[in-house]
């Protein structure tokens, strides 16, 4: 929705900088180049519109998916910083692949690209987007990426960059374009741009408190355009996507207070509001500072919202909306770390707690084509409820999380399987404690399973008091109980669906949407495939994927190769990075005639040489397992996974969640030494 401001229109004009500003590193008006920007050769120019002052990409240049990627010089701002574009995309208003832009920042010394923020949306007029930019002691790179969609008139155009100091929710509105600021429209009452040249008979103050002047700006919503009860005016902030922790401040002015209603609102990409302030006492006829800690630590907006009681109500003006990482009047607030409140079980059970008269225990198994191993690593902890040496008639096992506090929004998410139970519903459930274990409420229940796979549940949680998480395993009966696992559990602040709309982290690749960019060399040789769900042959491949037990994961079908045919899956370019560099992935080697999977770095050095980083041979378990490949490569090199058919069609192999990290790797997995079948004399053992 294009902002709504009747005292200013969004044009052209109205969105160059302050006159006589010096244009700051990293900002470009593209009056008539694209300043210290450089378009990247292997992609579609930006061509520089001198008529217009932008740069632009249409589809008189190129076709659908092709891209135009614009880099700045290296960057290192001292202070925290926002970068601002002004931009409008067009094209059909509905398609399968529509037009893009994306703002990615490039570390130096990293082989991806962190994406910062991304949109489709498309308008008839200029938008404005607001990112903010860490403290950092790396250099960087901006890079601007737009993509064409599917529609034969889709077009980008970018207009202004700026980058400046300081965070982007900051604003003194002394700036035509607002900081991005933006009016949510409403018929009758809408927050309007006073002060400078200016005028409104109704709401009339004579200076602004930036510059203390007549010419200063601010922003108002005034009652005498209201015609009901609390009528509502919104002002809304930019969306703050990286975490931010500290003082919002702002200062305010109101006339003939008259029990109007004005707050500040938190609200997250799913729509829920949480309000962080709200007027009490005030002093009419002047500036009022106004403080209050912020928790940012998801996307929100902040939303000034005005409530009137009646046309006669007066008017509410903001301005200088300032932010500092320090709490207000030097508080020293406890900002939770979810991070804590989750566990892998790999060296302890965290902060859960495990009482053996509950039925619940950490172990290991040994993974073999019987057993699945664990979740994190397929070779490493868990915990196990119900085993058949303690189950009873009407048993009940209880896994203790640590608490969580309260009026946040959380989510929770874990990995389950079941195993022997002749009816899997309710057989694992979740509960909230509250109040000292005297409220309990069931949040989540298992119905049905698929078996041989871990699978990952997730769950929002928002309570006003503090609560903590209870895992409850149910025997109904002797005969009827069977053995719940459950491993990974990890704790995010902010709401399951909001955590799904992040971007994605850079380097690393779970085939949920697509290849990821990896390609296949087709010549006399098999193919990698796409696959959600069990491989269509019998005793070979996994029956579900690593990420979440019913998505994607990359496989090679034996039925469709012969004998000693290769596979290979080649990774996008990586740049030239010095220093060790991590690799990990998981795979699944299942099937009695299991053929190699080896991993190969093969540098772009004119005629491409391959080096053996990694190999397994034959099956290794019904599980899937991780695996950890440390290497170096100071050339342009890609990473190549080649898998091997075996002796017969039961010879499946599949990947998935693949990451690349900078430095040593943190877990030392075995050597990539050449490993043959995972069968173990002790099959069945579990070790406590």
């Amino acid at each position: 929705m294009l902002p709504y401001f009747p005292a200013l229109l969004l044009s052209m004009a109205g969105l160059q900088f302050t006159e006589g500003a010096t244009v700051s590193e990293g900002s470009c008006t593209f009056e008539n180049n694209t300043c210290a920007y450089k378009s990247a050769f292997a992609f579609l120019p930006w061509v520089v519109n001198l008529e217009g002052h932008y740069i632009s990409l249409d589809t008189t240049h190129g076709v659908q998916g092709q891209r135009a990627v614009l880099i700045s010089p290296d960057l290192q701002p001292d202070e925290w910083s926002c970068l601002r574009l002004v931009y409008q995309i067009t094209g059909a208003e509905f398609s399968l692949n529509p037009t893009m832009l994306n703002v990615f920042v490039q570390p130096e010394g990293e082989s991806f690209d962190h994406l910062l923020w991304s949109t489709q949306e498309q308008s008839d007029g200029w938008l404005i987007a607001s990112v903010d930019l860490r403290t950092t002691s790396k250099r960087y790179k901006i890079i601007l990426e737009g993509i064409l969609g599917s529609d034969d008139n889709s077009s980008i155009a970018i207009y202004e960059l700026k980058m400046t100091t300081g965070y982007c929710i900051e604003c003194d509105f002394e700036e035509n374009h607002l900081c991005g600021y933006m009016n949510n429209w409403n018929p009758n009452v809408n927050w309007f741009v006073g002060g400078g040249n200016i005028r409104n008979a109704q709401a009339i103050m004579p200076k602004d408190h930036t510059l203390n002047s007549e010419l200063g700006h601010y922003m108002y919503v005034d009652s005498v355009y209201a015609k009901q009860f609390q009528e509502v005016a919104q002002l809304v902030s930019p969306l703050i996507i990286t975490p931010i922790s500290g003082c919002l401040s702002f200062y305010y002015r109101i006339q003939r207070e008259s029990s109007n209603l004005f707050m500040v609102y938190t609200r997250d990409l799913h729509g829920s509001y949480e309000e962080i302030w709200k007027m009490k006492d005030v002093r009419q006829g002047e500036w009022n500072l106004a403080e209050v800690n912020l928790n940012a630590l998801f996307p929100v907006e902040v939303v000034f919202e005005v409530a009137f009681n009646g046309i006669q109500a007066g008017y509410v003006a903001v301005d200088d909306i300032s932010f500092s990482s320090e709490f207000c009047n030097g508080e020293k607030e406890t900002v939770f770390n979810a991070l804590e409140a989750g566990c892998d079980f790999e060296n302890d059970v965290c902060k859960f707690h495990l009482d053996n008269n509950d039925g619940w225990s950490r172990v290991k198994v040994k993974p073999n084509i019987y057993r699945m191993g664990d979740h994190t690593t397929g070779l490493g902890y868990f915990v196990l409820a119900n085993t058949r040496f303690t189950s009873q008639s009407g048993y009940l096992g209880r896994l203790y999380g640590p608490s969580l506090p309260g009026n946040m929004q959380y989510c929770l998410r874990f990995f389950y399987t079941l195993y022997g139970f002749s009816k899997m519903s309710d057989s694992l459930a979740v509960y909230i404690f509250e109040e000292n274990h005297v409220v309990q409420e069931k949040i989540w229940s298992v119905r049905e399973s698929p078996k041989g796979v871990w699978q990952r549940a997730e769950i929002s949680i928002n309570k006003p008091m503090a609560c903590q998480v209870v895992f409850v395993s149910w025997c109904k009966s002797f005969w009827d109980c069977g053995l719940a696992a459950l491993d990974d559990v990890t704790v995010s602040i902010g709401n399951c669906q909001v955590a799904d709309k992040m971007p994605p982290l850079p380097g690393r690749c779970n085939f949920e949407r697509d290849d990821c960019g990896f390609q296949q060399e087709w010549q006399r040789r098999g193919i990698w495939h796409r696959k959600r769900g069990e491989t269509p042959t019998s005793y070979t491949g996994p029956k579900g994927d690593h990420t979440s037990g019913v998505g994607y994961y990359m496989y090679i079908e034996a039925t469709n190769m012969v004998y000693g045919q290769k596979a290979r899956l080649i990774s996008r370019p990586l740049r030239a990075i010095n220093g060790k560099q991590c690799l990990s992935f998981f795979y699944h080697m299942y099937g009695a005639g299991t053929g190699l999977l080896n991993v190969y770095v093969r540098e772009d050095v004119g005629r491409y040489k391959d080096t053996l980083l990694w190999t397994r041979k034959g099956e290794q378990s019904i599980s899937w397992l991780r695996a950890q490949i440390e290497y170096e490569s100071n050339k342009q090199h890609r990473i190549v996974f080649e898998a091997i058919r075996g002796i017969s069609i039961r010879s499946d192999i599949a990947v998935d969640d693949i990451m690349f990290q900078n430095g040593s790797c943190k877990d030392t997995d075995d050597s990539g030494t050449l490993q043959s079948s995972g069968y173990s004399d002790e099959f069945n053992e579990i070790d406590f």
